[in-house]
């Protein structure tokens, strides 16, 4: 986790959007009133807010307008007023006594089905001050979050599934804050990026529609709250925003990328592909957006084979199959071998391909190799030999048979895409690769085996964790947030579970590279054979 933070990339918020966070503190200096100047001291207040920043509509809870005339005076009409926009609306969050408009933080968070990360984020200045990650307790529930809305149903787990995820929140916070140094009601905001299913976890709304035709969510826009109203430990009348969603499928982790990579900008086509238990997949330009999800699966997580396991110490990131036949790899952290992660998994998968231990088909190709035995489970290869003190480490068929399925699901959501948009791999300018898995894979490697599309491979970019990129530009610009807003009215969302076109390209994207080779020029010389 701490590698995926230390090389995820950092985007600055002044090169794109005016600074202007989504809750501020103001100091504010006022006079005092007199027998010439009879405005009340909620008046006064706002008379001077408005001084300092655009706040047409404001309004101000009830607790505050109870004691505010009472501090104003013992304050000498000196204050630090926090305030926060909710939508048009500015609220008055906090009145305190002195000058403390210099204390202010917020945390960004990405909400992701495996794993959360949060940023605690300086909005005096628009640095991020830490970050941290763990991994999501939820997973217990299952490893996807279908499999989790159908355990909270069966076993009426909604609750817990909130604490689950709530819980995680907190303890990234609290670890942020007793790290930094930082009183939590110093903390007077978060928001949140996350696929649909997992803001509905956060916020208890009732995700069951999901999974079920026609795939509803039960908001995709959600107002601020008050963090409170969720369990979340902040400053007691801090606000809580989520990113919007564009569907069932297709949440805010998704918005914040093409918020963050700004292919809504540009003239040429994008390609937004973000690799993780779902495989969501937006093109387009300025003009227009097209976007989809194909469950890809937990394989290329780790999950749902022999020996596959997330990115940790002594996972396999990378492997290679030498012109004499053996096997070179590297583990993280160059400790002995424990298993093998996802980047390590797609390079098993390329270089069976590219050497002829599998066929087209990803059959393993019977042979005098003694690396090839049959186990409990039928035919499986072995990457790593036991002993040593060392496990012994196979890939089997089904385990090949899982990762060709999940490569197949992302590669016919871009097919359907671009064919609906009548755009062919040579029309991409661009194709961005966000999250933790696609940071890591190599991108030739991708092609091989037909994950991507077969571009020029400097077009393919790697933009890490767009997810709380998008998250921490929102929280420090309210024109950021319209923006997504915009960015998730805008775009067309294609349901591939209806779609007449999406299981014929499934079907053709469970070869290696793909039953038509002519969408794969560079494989040309593969040996494989069917």
């Amino acid at each position: 986790l701490h590698r995926l933070i230390r090389r995820q990339r950092q985007m600055c918020i002044r090169d794109r959007f005016k600074f202007d966070p989504l809750v501020q503190k103001l100091c504010l200096e006022m006079s005092s009133p007199t027998v010439h100047d009879h405005t009340a001291d909620h008046e006064r207040l706002y008379v001077a807010i408005r001084e300092q920043i655009d706040a047409p509509t404001m309004q101000t809870g009830f607790r505050i307008l109870q004691m505010l005339s009472k501090l104003l005076v013992s304050a000498n009409y000196k204050v630090s007023v926090t305030i926060g926009r909710r939508g048009g609306t500015t609220e008055v969050i906090e009145v305190e006594q002195g000058v403390r408009c210099g204390i202010n933080y917020a945390v960004a968070v990405d909400l992701g089905t495996t794993t959360v990360v949060a940023h605690l984020v300086d909005l005096t200045n628009a640095t991020t001050v830490d970050t941290e990650a763990t991994y999501n307790s939820q997973i217990k529930f299952g490893e996807d979050y279908i499999r989790r809305i159908i355990y909270a149903e069966e076993n009426n787990g909604f609750d817990g599934m909130q604490n689950a995820i709530v819980h995680d929140v907190n303890d990234l916070i609290v670890t942020l804050a007793t790290r930094q140094k930082v009183d939590l009601q110093d903390i007077t905001a978060i928001v949140f990026a996350g696929n649909t299913a997992m803001v509905h976890f956060l916020l208890n709304l009732d995700p069951t529609r999901i999974r079920r035709e026609p795939y509803v969510a039960s908001a995709g826009f959600v107002p601020p709250i008050r963090a409170a109203e969720a369990g979340v430990q902040i400053n007691k009348r801090g606000l809580l925003y989520c990113l919007p969603s564009v569907a069932a499928y297709v949440g805010s982790d998704i918005v914040a990328g093409v918020l963050t990579t700004r292919i809504y900008t540009k003239k040429g086509i994008s390609l937004f592909i973000d690799i993780g238990t779902n495989g969501e997949v937006v093109l387009g330009n300025r003009e227009w957006l097209v976007c989809a999800s194909s469950s890809a699966g937990p394989a290329f997580e780790g999950s749902g084979v022999r020996h596959g396991m997330r990115a940790g110490a002594g996972a396999i990131e990378k492997l290679r199959i030498l012109g004499d036949g053996s096997i070179e790899f590297k583990t993280i952290g160059d400790v002995r071998p424990a298993g093998i992660c996802g980047s390590g998994l797609l390079d098993t998968l390329a270089e069976f391909f590219v050497s002829g231990i599998i066929d087209r088909t990803g059959r393993f190709k019977v042979g005098d190799d003694p690396r090839l035995t049959e186990g409990e489970e039928g035919l499986q290869f072995q990457l790593v030999p036991g002993g040593d003190n060392c496990q012994e480490i196979v890939i089997t068929q089904a385990d090949i048979n899982n990762l060709i399925r999940s490569k197949a699901g992302i590669f016919a959501a871009i097919q359907v895409l671009m064919d609906t948009t009548k755009i062919k791999a040579e029309d991409l300018d661009a194709i961005y690769l966000a999250g933790g898995f696609g940071n890591f894979l190599n991108t030739k490697q991708a092609v091989t085996i037909g994950m991507l599309p077969d571009v020029p491979l400097e077009k393919i970019q790697f933009v890490g964790n767009t997810s709380i990129a998008g998250a921490k530009t929102v929280l420090l610009s309210r024109e950021a947030l319209e923006t997504a807003e915009k960015i998730a009215e805008g775009m067309t969302y294609f349901d591939l579970m209806s779609h007449p076109k999406y299981m014929d390209e499934f079907i053709q994207a469970n070869f290696l590279p793909h039953t038509d080779l002519s969408l794969f020029p560079s494989a040309e010389g593969i040996k494989s054979g069917v």
